[in-house]
């Protein structure tokens, strides 16, 4: 059975967001790498992700209104999303406030973390 390549269907798929702080005026910039122009822009971390789904949703629209091709996330299912980190106390501690200062989970922060260097890696490679 052929899936019909709707909105809805374009916004199951997982495009990997890419989240940003804005050094120069604060807040945060997103973006989806698969769906190029695709970005906005938020105040907190907290309001990033609904800004990035109304952003992607808004994106994808224009882009099948226009007959312009869409691009699907590369396949991820030969990765699992989880690896073990082992790192000195202190720095579990620093990640851990930093975190709570954010009011979100270390875990969410590490992930915030990481992406901004990827990103910065990327545009430099």
């Amino acid at each position: 059975m052929k899936t019909k390549k709707n909105l809805e269907y374009y916004m199951s798929l997982p495009y990997r967001m890419e989240i940003i702080p804005d050094t120069d005026e604060g807040g945060f910039t997103v973006s989806f790498p698969d769906l190029p122009g695709c970005l906005t822009c938020a105040e907190t971390l907290d309001e990033i992700v609904g800004n990035a789904i109304d952003a992607k949703k808004a994106w994808l629209q224009a882009a099948l209104e226009d007959g312009i091709s869409i691009q699907e996330p590369a396949d991820l299912d030969s990765y699992s999303g989880q690896f073990k980190l082992r790192m000195p106390k202190s720095l579990h501690r620093s990640l851990s406030l930093n975190a709570k200062k954010e009011g979100i989970s270390m875990n969410q922060y590490c992930i915030y973390l990481l992406a901004k260097n990827d990103a910065e890696h990327n545009k430099t490679a």
